[in-house]
């Protein structure tokens, strides 16, 4: 790191490495101070830091040289309540995965700033130099951004909760414009058709071999997820308790009734009868001595993308990558298709109408009504047919 001095030493005029503007620092009143030029050449940088540091001096002549948190401060009072305020209502890892975010990115860039000098302007700078300086040489996808860009509002929020900071300042992305929607990526029923077959085969050929469990598991899996709309997380925490076979009246045939335990708490699936046989198959392959044990012990990501590149199904058209998650967009899609109630399966599925609506129904042919699109107004006679008519009155008359 490039650095100088300026007024015989009291401050100091530094580059950061792949940053094209000048930084300038001064310890006052026991802390270190810091600010950005915005300069990129050294010269006016200097003059920059001399102004800079004379008008930090006449501050604290007058007594308004105040030391304010900074942003480490109020980022180790977040993560010492986090925990405490989500009351178990986030999972273990998420909490993790959000401190990971702060040491690893937010501390790092903005941990020696004093609250007020986090500014909308400042967090642009942040968004820029991630983009400028990522590990991989690839910018953050839009998804890490936005977790990024919340766990900085929440620290920011923690501040303002302890009185250390008087409002948030606006962290969204400047010029920003409504999103495009995109589909989930999903199998269409040739496709779902083309995996379970896949799957089957792969299963029948393992026989007696020591991958036969897997294989079998991973196929019972697709047919499971595919009829019932379990999310991953669900299915991973899924007990042989939590499932019983039952005769469904209203229409007339088995289905299994699911007690799920995920992210939205404890709620309730019913399957499809396509469900019944897999969970029969899972039963009596694991024998499980204990009905607390798991329907799926281990997860087969790794097999699962080996025959979604086999099949060529890994990708849909819009280049969006198919996984496990596919499968419970693919019942949801199958269940509109069939011209199931909309309400009805984003109960079941544990969601609302309207994610359903903004990420499904609006992709499906089937959910629009040809009637109602097609509907044409009546149309009024035409003169000449009015001109007959008034004729044949007249004539009706004599």
């Amino acid at each position: 790191m490039e650095t100088h001095t300026v007024m015989g030493g009291k401050v100091h005029v530094y580059k950061r490495e792949n940053s094209t503007c000048w930084q300038c620092s001064s310890y006052l009143e026991g802390k270190n101070r810091r600010v950005s030029t915005k300069e990129e050449s050294l010269s006016k940088a200097k003059d920059f830091a001399e102004d800079w540091y004379l008008e930090l001096r006449g501050k604290q002549r007058a007594g308004d040289l105040k030391s304010e948190k900074t942003f480490k401060d109020a980022a180790k009072r977040f993560k010492q309540e986090y925990e405490v305020l989500t009351e178990g209502q986030r999972n273990a890892k998420y909490i993790q995965t959000t401190k990971d975010r702060l040491r690893v990115h937010l501390i790092p860039f903005f941990g020696n700033l004093g609250l007020s000098k986090i500014t909308p302007g400042m967090v642009q700078e942040y968004r820029l130099y991630r983009r400028e300086n990522s590990r991989t040489g690839k910018p953050p996808a839009h998804s890490t951004m936005h977790q990024e860009i919340v766990a900085l509002r929440q620290v920011l929020k923690t501040a303002v909760r302890q009185g250390w900071l008087q409002f948030v300042p606006d962290l969204s992305a400047p010029y920003k414009t409504s999103g495009k929607i995109s589909h989930r990526a999903w199998f269409s029923p040739k496709e779902y058709k083309t995996l379970y077959t896949a799957t089957r085969k792969r299963a029948q050929q393992s026989k007696g071999k020591r991958w036969q469990w897997s294989c079998e598991q991973l196929h019972d899996y697709v047919l499971f997820m595919a009829n019932t709309g379990l999310r991953p997380d669900e299915s991973a925490r899924l007990e042989y308790r939590d499932v019983d076979i039952v005769d469904d009246e209203a229409i007339d045939d088995t289905i299994l009734e699911i007690e799920v335990r995920g992210k939205r708490g404890v709620g309730f699936c019913k399957s499809m009868p396509g469900a019944v046989t897999p969970f029969k198959r899972l039963v009596e392959r694991n024998k499980p001595k204990d009905m607390t044990e798991r329907l799926f012990p281990i997860t087969h990501r790794e097999l699962l993308n080996t025959i979604l590149d086999e099949t060529k199904l890994k990708f849909d058209r819009d280049g969006h990558p198919r996984t496990a998650y596919s499968l419970r967009h693919t019942y949801i899609c199958l269940r509109l298709m069939e011209g199931a109630d909309i309400y009805q399966v984003a109960k079941n599925c544990r969601t609302s109408v309207e994610m359903i609506e903004k990420y499904y129904a609006v992709h499906l042919r089937n959910s629009i009504d040809t009637a109602a699109v097609n509907r044409m107004r009546e149309r009024p006679a035409r003169s000449s047919d009015n001109k007959t008519k008034k004729k044949s009155k007249t004539d009706s008359r004599k």
